[in-house]
């Protein structure tokens, strides 16, 4: 290894700062749009993959419904919420995240579980996981993260090196790899997994009173997983077996379906809770904060196009409604430019008005032109805004609520650095079977590693989480357990 390392710099040649925290007003931000390097970054990213999605190409999806079977409105004005009995189409797409268009549905990695709504009041996209978590916190660092997942440059091959070298530079990332790593990461069916937000939203109601709240899909079907040995077979022997599975469920009428429900904080809490309520690196204790049910979400209806639905279906956490706000977790921040910058490269400016993402609600915008427009372009209504002929105007009471700012505008990380507890409770949680299995995979993931000091700062980040764990990853790679932990 050598130490030599060239500045970091912007495409334009300005040296780089600060590379691992995104600019934001104060420690809980909103993050600035003046971080240019931030928003290069990701825009650059969302343009590396032509033409199937960066993250999330290999995928599956079905429409359906959801149910509202416990009434909201005491925490949400979002009608999709409220009214007992309430029912709101939806479309929801399954994916892998790292794999391309063409790879297999069973390989080891986070399945994407991306919900559209079609309210009343325009739609509503809730983008998330099979995992309550994620690896990093901050957007800034999601472009090199998917780096290490994809291929490598020169030999075009996964790179198992690369790959835990930054997972072991990011101890953030060791609840999401624990989680990863265990059963969970191999789900046998989509309709056999839990579906989360990962992030934390604000709900506010009509009286304009905020929480703050996490989102949890409950699989009905109950929870099953398959072993490494199983999902290697099925990759070769159909990778297509998760998309085969929903679509044949769904055609022969055996309807899958999922509880949603959702967890609770009021707003003062996140000032004074044991861990940072922002970060998607963590979850919030169930004892904490109990699980509401909401609904239920069911899925009747496979696409009739997969290109024309589920290809072309374009999601994102910036798709919110009234009622429902962002927070300032940095990751979610970061999301909610990246993936409507990257439809608007991938599909289009006009990606919204395709039918498969056009609102069943009226729409009424300024917004003209731009490739592939499908409607009539606004016709011979007015086109900017404020005008003297009738043109539609804003609604001030669906502003986003306010909330204090204070802070100095700098590249400020997280103040809670607690990356071990979540993580070894979660290994402490499993059974001992369940370890085992867990230990042996990531131990076969790590053998291919080149450097031994990159399997040691990660069997460090292991030890730390729970003496265990760590022993018995160092003991199958047949390294000391380092001697500064």
């Amino acid at each position: 290894m050598t130490n030599n390392n060239k500045k970091l710099t912007t495409s334009w040649g300005a040296p780089v700062g600060d590379n691992q925290n995104s600019m934001t007003a104060g420690q809980r931000g909103p993050t600035l749009l003046q971080d240019v390097h931030l928003l290069e970054k990701l825009a650059h990213f969302n343009r590396e993959r032509v033409p199937e999605r960066v993250v999330h190409a290999k995928g599956g999806g079905a429409h359906g419904y959801f149910e509202v079977t416990n009434d909201m409105s005491k925490y949400t004005k979002a009608k999709v919420f409220n009214g007992v009995g309430k029912r709101t189409r939806m479309f929801i797409r399954f994916s892998t995240v790292a794999g391309e268009l063409g790879s297999a549905d069973t390989v080891r990695d986070p399945r994407g579980f991306a919900v559209k709504f079609y309210t009343e009041e325009g739609n509503y996209d809730l983008v998330g996981n099979n995992t309550p978590i994620f690896f990093i916190r901050d957007a800034i660092k999601f472009p090199d993260f998917i780096h290490t997942q994809k291929r490598d440059p020169k030999t075009h091959l996964k790179n198992p090196t690369a790959v835990w070298d930054f997972w072991s530079h990011s101890p953030e990332s060791l609840h999401q790899v624990t989680y990863l790593m265990g059963d969970r990461g191999l789900p046998a069916t989509w309709r056999h997994m839990n579906g989360y937000g990962s992030h934390t939203f604000k709900w506010v109601n009509e009286d304009g009173e905020g929480v703050w709240v996490k989102y949890h899909f409950i699989t009905d079907q109950g929870v099953k997983n398959i072993s490494n040995e199983v999902a290697g077979k099925l990759a070769g022997e159909n990778p297509d077996y998760h998309t085969e599975d929903l679509f044949n469920a769904i055609e022969k009428g055996d309807y899958p379906s999922w509880t949603l429900k959702v967890q609770i904080m009021p707003l003062e809490d996140a000032d004074t809770y044991r861990f940072d309520p922002f970060d998607v690196t963590k979850v919030w204790s169930h004892k904490d904060y109990p699980l509401i049910e909401v609904g239920r979400m069911v899925l009747d209806r496979n696409p009739e196009n997969y290109f024309a639905e589920v290809e072309q279906a374009t999601f994102s956490p910036g798709t919110l409604v009234p009622g429902i706000e962002p927070s300032p977790d940095k990751m979610l921040q970061g999301r909610l430019f990246a993936y409507a910058d990257a439809h608007r490269y991938r599909v289009g400016a006009n990606h919204n008005s395709l039918p498969i993402n056009r609102p069943k609600s009226e729409v009424n915008s300024y917004q003209r032109d731009g490739q592939m427009r499908p409607d009539n372009n606004g016709g011979g209504s007015v086109y900017y805004e404020p005008n003297s002929f009738g043109g539609p105007k804003e609604t001030p009471e669906n502003k986003t609520t306010a909330y204090p700012v204070t802070g100095v505008a700098e590249n400020v990380a997280y103040d809670h650095d607690d990356h071990y507890t979540q993580a070894g409770d979660l290994y402490r949680l499993m059974s001992e079977e369940e370890r085992t299995r867990l230990v042996n995979t990531i131990v076969e993931a790590m053998k291919p590693v080149s450097l031994e000091e990159i399997k040691l700062r990660q069997i460090s980040h292991f030890y730390k989480a729970d003496a265990e764990y760590g022993t018995r990853i160092a003991k199958g790679l047949g390294l000391s357990v380092p001697q500064e932990v």
